[in-house]
Protein backbone atom coordinates (compact mmCIF):
# COMPACT_ATOMS: atom_id res chain seq x y z
CA UNK A 1 0.00 0.00 0.00
CA UNK A 2 1.41 3.82 -1.06
CA UNK A 3 1.51 5.93 2.09
CA UNK A 4 2.56 9.35 1.29
CA UNK A 5 5.34 10.97 3.20
CA UNK A 6 1.95 13.77 3.73
CA UNK A 7 0.10 10.78 5.58
CA UNK A 8 3.50 9.55 7.35
CA UNK A 9 4.05 13.47 8.48
CA UNK A 10 1.42 15.78 9.79
CA UNK A 11 1.17 19.20 11.18
CA UNK A 12 -1.24 19.11 14.38
CA UNK A 13 -1.32 19.62 18.06
CA UNK A 14 -0.11 17.84 21.08
CA UNK A 15 -0.43 15.58 23.13
CA UNK A 16 -0.94 12.55 21.01
CA UNK A 17 -1.40 11.96 17.55
CA UNK A 18 -3.82 8.65 18.31
CA UNK A 19 -5.71 10.66 21.19
CA UNK A 20 -5.70 14.27 20.39
CA UNK A 21 -5.30 14.57 16.76
CA UNK A 22 -7.35 11.35 15.04
CA UNK A 23 -10.09 11.63 17.31
CA UNK A 24 -10.14 15.51 16.11
CA UNK A 25 -10.15 13.76 12.15
CA UNK A 26 -12.66 11.22 13.68
CA UNK A 27 -15.37 13.68 14.46
CA UNK A 28 -14.92 15.53 11.01
CA UNK A 29 -15.36 12.58 9.11
CA UNK A 30 -18.44 11.53 11.16
CA UNK A 31 -20.14 14.80 11.14
CA UNK A 32 -19.85 14.81 7.53
CA UNK A 33 -21.54 11.15 7.78
CA UNK A 34 -23.92 12.34 9.75
CA UNK A 35 -24.67 15.51 7.08
CA UNK A 36 -25.94 13.39 4.67
CA UNK A 37 -28.34 10.77 6.74
CA UNK A 38 -31.89 10.83 5.89
CA UNK A 39 -33.68 13.20 8.33
CA UNK A 40 -30.78 14.15 10.50
CA UNK A 41 -30.87 17.57 9.24
CA UNK A 42 -34.70 18.13 10.99
CA UNK A 43 -34.47 15.41 13.60
CA UNK A 44 -31.28 15.67 15.73
CA UNK A 45 -31.16 17.14 18.91
CA UNK A 46 -28.23 15.47 20.61
CA UNK A 47 -25.22 13.58 20.01
CA UNK A 48 -22.63 11.78 22.39
CA UNK A 49 -18.94 10.11 21.85
CA UNK A 50 -17.93 6.77 23.73
CA UNK A 51 -14.40 7.08 24.21
CA UNK A 52 -13.23 3.04 24.47
CA UNK A 53 -10.31 1.27 25.60
CA UNK A 54 -7.26 3.22 25.27
CA UNK A 55 -8.70 6.25 24.14
CA UNK A 56 -10.68 5.99 27.82
CA UNK A 57 -7.93 4.42 30.31
CA UNK A 58 -5.39 7.53 29.26
CA UNK A 59 -8.09 10.01 27.85
CA UNK A 60 -8.11 12.49 30.11
CA UNK A 61 -3.74 12.65 29.82
CA UNK A 62 -3.91 12.92 26.79
CA UNK A 63 -6.67 15.29 26.48
CA UNK A 64 -9.02 13.48 24.19
CA UNK A 65 -12.27 15.05 25.21
CA UNK A 66 -11.20 18.48 24.68
CA UNK A 67 -9.98 16.98 20.79
CA UNK A 68 -13.29 16.21 20.67
CA UNK A 69 -15.26 19.22 21.67
CA UNK A 70 -12.32 21.33 19.38
CA UNK A 71 -13.45 19.57 16.46
CA UNK A 72 -17.18 19.94 16.92
CA UNK A 73 -16.40 23.13 17.02
CA UNK A 74 -14.84 23.37 13.43
CA UNK A 75 -11.31 23.10 14.75
CA UNK A 76 -8.59 21.13 12.88
CA UNK A 77 -5.48 19.84 14.36
CA UNK A 78 -3.88 21.57 11.52
CA UNK A 79 -4.82 25.53 11.93
CA UNK A 80 -5.82 25.26 15.51
CA UNK A 81 -4.57 27.84 17.63
CA UNK A 82 -3.39 26.07 20.94
CA UNK A 83 -3.91 29.58 22.40
CA UNK A 84 -7.56 29.74 21.82
CA UNK A 85 -8.61 26.45 23.27
CA UNK A 86 -9.42 27.11 26.35
CA UNK A 87 -11.54 30.34 25.79
CA UNK A 88 -13.67 27.95 23.14
CA UNK A 89 -13.93 25.00 26.04
CA UNK A 90 -15.24 27.65 28.31
CA UNK A 91 -17.94 28.86 26.22
CA UNK A 92 -18.91 25.14 24.99
CA UNK A 93 -19.15 24.52 29.00
CA UNK A 94 -21.49 27.10 29.36
CA UNK A 95 -23.86 27.47 25.99
CA UNK A 96 -23.82 22.99 26.15
CA UNK A 97 -24.85 24.00 22.36
CA UNK A 98 -23.17 23.02 19.16
CA UNK A 99 -23.84 24.90 15.66
CA UNK A 100 -22.68 22.28 12.68
CA UNK A 101 -23.59 23.46 9.39
CA UNK A 102 -25.82 21.01 7.74
CA UNK A 103 -27.54 19.83 11.13
CA UNK A 104 -29.79 21.51 13.37
CA UNK A 105 -28.64 23.33 16.80
CA UNK A 106 -27.27 20.13 18.80
CA UNK A 107 -27.61 19.82 22.87
CA UNK A 108 -23.98 18.86 24.11
CA UNK A 109 -22.86 18.90 27.49
CA UNK A 110 -19.42 17.92 27.44
CA UNK A 111 -19.59 16.61 31.20
CA UNK A 112 -21.79 14.22 30.33
CA UNK A 113 -21.81 13.96 26.50
CA UNK A 114 -18.14 12.32 26.09
CA UNK A 115 -18.08 9.11 27.78
CA UNK A 116 -15.44 7.33 28.77
CA UNK A 117 -16.19 3.40 28.58
CA UNK A 118 -13.41 1.56 30.60
CA UNK A 119 -14.77 -1.87 29.98
CA UNK A 120 -12.77 -4.33 27.42
CA UNK A 121 -12.22 -2.25 24.48
CA UNK A 122 -13.52 -2.79 21.00
CA UNK A 123 -12.89 -5.90 18.97
CA UNK A 124 -11.03 -4.53 16.02
CA UNK A 125 -8.67 -1.90 17.64
CA UNK A 126 -7.64 -0.56 21.06
CA UNK A 127 -8.47 3.20 20.41
CA UNK A 128 -12.18 2.62 19.40
CA UNK A 129 -14.58 5.99 19.31
CA UNK A 130 -18.38 5.50 19.05
CA UNK A 131 -20.69 7.85 17.78
CA UNK A 132 -24.36 8.43 18.64
CA UNK A 133 -27.13 10.44 17.34
CA UNK A 134 -30.46 11.15 19.02
CA UNK A 135 -33.78 12.28 18.34
CA UNK A 136 -35.53 15.23 20.60
CA UNK A 137 -37.20 11.40 22.18
CA UNK A 138 -33.92 9.91 22.58
CA UNK A 139 -34.18 7.62 20.21
CA UNK A 140 -31.03 6.47 17.92
CA UNK A 141 -30.68 8.16 14.48
CA UNK A 142 -27.77 6.62 13.97
CA UNK A 143 -24.21 5.33 15.79
CA UNK A 144 -21.10 4.66 13.96
CA UNK A 145 -17.30 3.68 14.77
CA UNK A 146 -14.27 5.37 14.11
CA UNK A 147 -11.12 3.87 14.97
CA UNK A 148 -7.53 6.11 15.38
CA UNK A 149 -5.37 3.58 14.75
CA UNK A 150 -2.14 5.77 15.51
CA UNK A 151 -0.40 8.70 13.84
CA UNK A 152 -3.46 10.70 13.47
CA UNK A 153 -4.97 7.70 10.70
CA UNK A 154 -8.29 7.28 11.62
CA UNK A 155 -10.55 4.38 9.81
CA UNK A 156 -14.26 2.84 9.73
CA UNK A 157 -14.94 -0.76 10.78
CA UNK A 158 -15.17 -1.72 7.64
CA UNK A 159 -11.63 0.07 6.38
CA UNK A 160 -9.95 -1.69 9.21
CA UNK A 161 -11.12 -5.02 8.41
CA UNK A 162 -10.60 -4.49 5.05
CA UNK A 163 -6.92 -3.51 5.54
CA UNK A 164 -6.17 -6.40 7.99
CA UNK A 165 -7.50 -8.95 5.35
CA UNK A 166 -5.86 -7.36 2.54
CA UNK A 167 -2.46 -9.13 2.11
CA UNK A 168 0.11 -6.54 2.47
CA UNK A 169 2.14 -7.26 -0.69
CA UNK A 170 -0.35 -7.03 -2.72
CA UNK A 171 0.52 -4.29 -5.47
CA UNK A 172 -1.55 -4.49 -8.52
CA UNK A 173 -4.16 -1.23 -6.80
CA UNK A 174 -0.95 0.82 -6.28
CA UNK A 175 -0.98 4.21 -8.70
CA UNK A 176 3.10 4.59 -8.12
CA UNK A 177 5.88 3.41 -10.61
CA UNK A 178 7.40 2.07 -7.28
CA UNK A 179 5.25 0.34 -5.21
CA UNK A 180 7.06 -0.97 -2.62
CA UNK A 181 4.98 -2.84 0.57
CA UNK A 182 8.39 -4.07 2.22
CA UNK A 183 11.89 -3.55 2.54
CA UNK A 184 12.83 -6.22 0.01
CA UNK A 185 10.99 -5.14 -2.12
CA UNK A 186 12.17 -1.31 -2.01
CA UNK A 187 15.94 -2.47 -2.25
CA UNK A 188 14.92 -4.84 -5.50
CA UNK A 189 13.09 -1.92 -6.87
CA UNK A 190 16.24 0.56 -6.33
CA UNK A 191 18.54 -2.20 -7.60
CA UNK A 192 16.95 -2.59 -10.55
CA UNK A 193 15.99 1.26 -11.50
CA UNK A 194 19.54 2.28 -10.55
CA UNK A 195 17.71 5.18 -8.34
CA UNK A 196 17.89 6.07 -4.24
CA UNK A 197 14.79 5.20 -1.84
CA UNK A 198 14.43 8.82 -1.71
CA UNK A 199 14.68 9.25 -5.84
CA UNK A 200 11.80 6.15 -5.71
CA UNK A 201 9.93 7.89 -3.09
CA UNK A 202 9.91 11.42 -4.86
CA UNK A 203 8.79 9.96 -8.18
CA UNK A 204 5.97 7.93 -6.28
CA UNK A 205 4.16 11.23 -4.69
CA UNK A 206 5.33 12.74 -7.85
CA UNK A 207 2.83 10.71 -9.54
CA UNK A 208 -0.25 12.37 -8.62
CA UNK A 209 0.81 16.22 -8.42
CA UNK A 210 3.53 18.40 -9.33
CA UNK A 211 6.97 17.86 -7.95
CA UNK A 212 7.66 21.09 -7.05
CA UNK A 213 4.25 21.04 -4.92
CA UNK A 214 5.77 17.48 -3.53
CA UNK A 215 8.84 19.53 -2.43
CA UNK A 216 7.02 23.16 -1.33
CA UNK A 217 5.11 20.48 0.99
CA UNK A 218 8.61 18.61 2.47
CA UNK A 219 10.37 22.26 2.95
CA UNK A 220 6.78 23.08 5.28
CA UNK A 221 6.62 20.00 7.37
CA UNK A 222 10.30 20.76 8.20
CA UNK A 223 9.65 24.75 8.52
CA UNK A 224 6.94 23.51 11.20
CA UNK A 225 9.26 20.67 12.54
CA UNK A 226 12.19 23.60 13.35
CA UNK A 227 9.68 25.99 14.15
CA UNK A 228 8.93 23.84 17.22
CA UNK A 229 12.31 22.88 18.52
CA UNK A 230 12.71 26.80 18.15
CA UNK A 231 10.12 27.52 20.51
CA UNK A 232 11.16 24.61 22.65
CA UNK A 233 14.21 25.20 23.83
CA UNK A 234 12.86 28.99 24.59
CA UNK A 235 10.14 28.04 26.83
CA UNK A 236 10.53 27.37 30.64
CA UNK A 237 7.86 26.51 33.68
CA UNK A 238 5.84 23.47 34.30
CA UNK A 239 4.04 21.42 31.87
CA UNK A 240 0.14 21.01 32.45
CA UNK A 241 -1.31 18.25 33.36
CA UNK A 242 -0.46 17.43 37.37
CA UNK A 243 2.89 15.98 37.40
CA UNK A 244 4.77 19.33 38.15
CA UNK A 245 7.38 18.15 35.33
CA UNK A 246 9.67 21.13 34.75
CA UNK A 247 10.34 21.87 31.15
CA UNK A 248 14.52 21.65 30.63
CA UNK A 249 14.88 22.04 27.10
CA UNK A 250 15.38 25.77 27.45
CA UNK A 251 17.79 25.45 30.12
CA UNK A 252 20.12 22.58 28.66
CA UNK A 253 20.03 24.52 25.32
CA UNK A 254 21.83 27.69 27.10
CA UNK A 255 24.10 25.66 29.07
CA UNK A 256 25.22 23.99 25.28
CA UNK A 257 25.40 27.18 23.82
CA UNK A 258 27.51 28.46 26.73
CA UNK A 259 29.89 26.01 26.04
CA UNK A 260 30.21 25.96 22.85
CA UNK A 261 28.66 24.51 19.34
CA UNK A 262 31.04 21.85 17.70
CA UNK A 263 30.66 20.93 14.23
CA UNK A 264 32.38 17.93 13.18
CA UNK A 265 29.96 14.58 13.19
CA UNK A 266 29.86 12.82 16.20
CA UNK A 267 31.46 14.61 18.58
CA UNK A 268 31.65 14.66 21.95
CA UNK A 269 28.67 16.66 22.35
CA UNK A 270 26.42 15.28 20.05
CA UNK A 271 24.42 13.40 22.51
CA UNK A 272 23.35 16.64 24.11
CA UNK A 273 21.89 18.51 21.28
CA UNK A 274 20.59 15.98 20.12
CA UNK A 275 18.81 15.41 23.16
CA UNK A 276 18.12 18.82 23.90
CA UNK A 277 16.41 19.09 20.07
CA UNK A 278 13.89 16.09 21.03
CA UNK A 279 13.25 17.39 24.60
CA UNK A 280 12.13 20.94 23.16
CA UNK A 281 9.68 19.59 20.68
CA UNK A 282 8.44 16.91 23.21
CA UNK A 283 8.23 19.69 25.67
CA UNK A 284 6.02 21.51 23.53
CA UNK A 285 3.88 18.45 22.52
CA UNK A 286 2.91 17.93 25.90
CA UNK A 287 2.02 21.54 26.81
CA UNK A 288 -0.06 21.04 23.70
CA UNK A 289 1.56 22.93 20.81
CA UNK A 290 1.99 22.55 17.11
CA UNK A 291 3.94 19.53 16.00
CA UNK A 292 4.27 17.30 13.20
CA UNK A 293 3.09 13.77 13.85
CA UNK A 294 6.86 11.66 13.46
CA UNK A 295 5.24 9.07 13.04
CA UNK A 296 3.36 10.08 16.06
CA UNK A 297 3.33 12.80 18.36
CA UNK A 298 4.36 10.60 21.07
CA UNK A 299 7.69 10.30 19.04
CA UNK A 300 7.46 13.44 17.21
CA UNK A 301 11.02 14.59 18.57
CA UNK A 302 13.10 11.81 17.26
CA UNK A 303 13.39 13.18 13.27
CA UNK A 304 13.37 16.39 14.21
CA UNK A 305 16.40 16.34 16.36
CA UNK A 306 18.20 14.28 13.81
CA UNK A 307 17.35 16.51 11.16
CA UNK A 308 18.31 19.87 13.03
CA UNK A 309 21.43 17.62 14.40
CA UNK A 310 22.63 16.85 10.90
CA UNK A 311 21.67 20.67 9.51
CA UNK A 312 23.42 22.14 12.31
CA UNK A 313 26.32 19.56 12.86
CA UNK A 314 27.00 17.49 9.97
CA UNK A 315 29.73 19.30 6.97
CA UNK A 316 27.43 19.96 3.87
CA UNK A 317 24.42 19.55 5.43
CA UNK A 318 21.53 21.36 3.32
CA UNK A 319 17.98 22.04 1.88
CA UNK A 320 18.30 19.36 -0.50
CA UNK A 321 19.61 16.75 2.36
CA UNK A 322 16.50 17.37 4.33
CA UNK A 323 13.94 16.24 1.75
CA UNK A 324 16.09 13.34 1.00
CA UNK A 325 16.42 12.57 4.75
CA UNK A 326 12.14 12.91 4.60
CA UNK A 327 11.61 11.42 1.96
CA UNK A 328 13.95 8.35 3.00
CA UNK A 329 12.44 8.20 6.67
CA UNK A 330 8.93 8.56 5.39
CA UNK A 331 9.26 5.57 2.96
CA UNK A 332 10.67 3.28 5.57
CA UNK A 333 7.81 4.76 7.72
CA UNK A 334 5.68 3.71 5.69
CA UNK A 335 6.43 0.21 5.37
CA UNK A 336 6.55 -0.36 9.07
CA UNK A 337 2.83 1.26 9.16
CA UNK A 338 1.78 -1.29 6.71
CA UNK A 339 3.12 -4.03 7.90
CA UNK A 340 3.15 -4.05 11.70
CA UNK A 341 1.70 -0.48 13.39
CA UNK A 342 3.39 2.58 14.71
CA UNK A 343 0.24 2.82 17.56
CA UNK A 344 1.65 2.77 21.25
CA UNK A 345 -2.04 1.04 21.96
CA UNK A 346 -1.46 -1.53 19.59
CA UNK A 347 1.94 -2.48 19.91
CA UNK A 348 3.45 -0.22 22.62
CA UNK A 349 6.26 2.44 22.66
CA UNK A 350 8.46 0.11 19.85
CA UNK A 351 5.92 0.83 17.15
CA UNK A 352 6.19 4.64 18.08
CA UNK A 353 9.87 5.50 19.00
CA UNK A 354 11.25 2.63 17.67
CA UNK A 355 9.77 3.40 14.64
CA UNK A 356 11.03 7.03 14.50
CA UNK A 357 14.68 5.66 15.37
CA UNK A 358 14.74 3.48 12.74
CA UNK A 359 12.99 6.45 10.25
CA UNK A 360 15.37 9.06 11.65
CA UNK A 361 18.59 6.48 11.07
CA UNK A 362 17.58 5.54 7.31
CA UNK A 363 17.28 9.47 6.74
CA UNK A 364 20.34 10.60 8.47
CA UNK A 365 22.44 7.69 6.96
CA UNK A 366 20.35 8.30 3.30
CA UNK A 367 21.10 12.16 3.56
CA UNK A 368 25.00 11.16 4.54
CA UNK A 369 25.36 9.73 1.21
CA UNK A 370 24.47 6.16 2.21
CA UNK A 371 23.68 3.21 -0.19
CA UNK A 372 20.01 1.74 -0.32
CA UNK A 373 21.58 -1.42 1.54
CA UNK A 374 23.05 0.62 4.46
CA UNK A 375 20.16 2.68 4.99
CA UNK A 376 17.82 -0.42 5.10
CA UNK A 377 20.77 -2.09 7.54
CA UNK A 378 20.40 1.57 9.57
CA UNK A 379 16.72 1.67 9.65
CA UNK A 380 16.51 -2.11 11.04
CA UNK A 381 19.62 -1.87 13.57
CA UNK A 382 17.43 0.92 15.13
CA UNK A 383 14.14 -0.67 15.07
CA UNK A 384 16.02 -4.18 16.44
CA UNK A 385 17.37 -1.95 19.55
CA UNK A 386 13.49 -0.83 20.68
CA UNK A 387 12.33 -4.45 20.66
CA UNK A 388 10.05 -4.85 23.16
CA UNK A 389 9.53 -1.34 24.62
CA UNK A 390 6.23 -0.77 26.43
CA UNK A 391 4.23 2.52 26.29
CA UNK A 392 3.47 3.31 29.96
CA UNK A 393 3.10 7.09 30.78
CA UNK A 394 2.42 7.88 34.00
CA UNK A 395 -0.90 9.52 34.88
CA UNK A 396 -1.79 8.90 31.13
CA UNK A 397 0.40 12.00 30.27
CA UNK A 398 2.79 12.13 27.49
CA UNK A 399 5.59 13.40 29.60
CA UNK A 400 7.12 10.55 31.49
CA UNK A 401 8.78 8.39 30.45
CA UNK A 402 7.96 9.81 26.71
CA UNK A 403 9.90 13.35 26.47
CA UNK A 404 13.23 11.34 27.74
CA UNK A 405 12.54 8.50 25.44
CA UNK A 406 12.96 10.50 22.62
CA UNK A 407 15.92 12.09 23.35
CA UNK A 408 17.52 8.62 23.27
CA UNK A 409 15.40 7.59 20.24
CA UNK A 410 17.22 10.19 18.17
CA UNK A 411 20.78 9.17 20.30
CA UNK A 412 20.29 5.41 19.17
CA UNK A 413 19.41 6.62 15.03
CA UNK A 414 22.58 8.43 14.83
CA UNK A 415 24.63 5.65 16.28
CA UNK A 416 22.92 3.32 13.98
CA UNK A 417 23.39 5.48 11.20
CA UNK A 418 27.12 5.51 11.99
CA UNK A 419 27.29 1.87 12.52
CA UNK A 420 25.67 1.39 9.09
CA UNK A 421 27.91 4.19 7.12
CA UNK A 422 30.94 2.19 8.43
CA UNK A 423 29.69 -0.98 6.84
CA UNK A 424 28.72 -2.42 2.95
CA UNK A 425 25.06 -2.32 3.88
CA UNK A 426 25.59 -6.51 4.54
CA UNK A 427 23.93 -7.90 7.47
CA UNK A 428 22.43 -10.87 9.19
CA UNK A 429 18.67 -9.44 10.54
CA UNK A 430 16.43 -8.16 7.17
CA UNK A 431 14.47 -4.82 8.58
CA UNK A 432 11.51 -6.77 7.07
CA UNK A 433 12.29 -10.00 9.70
CA UNK A 434 12.50 -6.91 12.27
CA UNK A 435 9.28 -4.94 11.72
CA UNK A 436 7.77 -9.00 11.88
CA UNK A 437 9.10 -9.74 14.91
CA UNK A 438 8.41 -5.82 16.27
CA UNK A 439 4.45 -6.75 15.12
CA UNK A 440 4.56 -10.22 17.03
CA UNK A 441 6.16 -8.66 20.25
CA UNK A 442 3.43 -6.32 20.43
CA UNK A 443 0.91 -8.52 19.78
CA UNK A 444 2.00 -10.73 22.58
CA UNK A 445 2.38 -7.67 25.10
CA UNK A 446 0.21 -7.54 27.54
CA UNK A 447 -2.53 -4.61 27.85
CA UNK A 448 -1.21 -3.34 30.91
CA UNK A 449 1.80 -1.89 28.48
CA UNK A 450 -0.38 -1.07 25.73
CA UNK A 451 -0.97 3.20 26.72
CA UNK A 452 -3.50 2.09 29.16
CA UNK A 453 -1.33 3.29 32.03
CA UNK A 454 -2.13 0.45 33.69
CA UNK A 455 1.19 -0.53 33.82
CA UNK A 456 4.54 -0.29 34.33
CA UNK A 457 6.42 3.33 35.11
CA UNK A 458 2.49 3.66 35.23
CA UNK A 459 1.94 2.53 38.41
CA UNK A 460 5.05 1.86 40.56
CA UNK A 461 5.73 5.51 40.96
CA UNK A 462 4.91 6.73 44.09
CA UNK A 463 3.04 10.41 43.57
CA UNK A 464 4.76 13.18 45.65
Amino acid sequence: MFISVFDIFKIGIGPSSSHTVGPMVAVHRYLERARGLAGAEDRTTRLTVTLHGSLAFTGKGHATDKAVCLALLGETPDTLDPDSVETMLNKLSQTKLLLIPGLPEIKFDPEADVIFDYGPPLPLHANGMTFHLLDATGSLIDTFVYYSIGGGFVVSEAELSKTTNEPVNELATQNVPFPFASAKQMLDMGRNAELSIAEMKLQNESAEKPRKDVETGIDRLWSAMDACINRGIKQSGVLPGGLNVKRRAADIYQQLIREGRSNPLFEHNVVDWLGVYAMAVNEENAAGGRVVTAPTNGAAGVIPAVTRYYLDHCRGADQVGIRTFLLTAAAVGGIIKANASISGAEVGCQGEVGSASAMAAAGLCAALGGTNEQIENAAEIALEHHLGMTCDPIAGLVQVPCIERNALGAVKAVTAASLALRGDGSHFVPLDGCIETMRQTGMDMMEHYKETSLGGLAVNIVEC
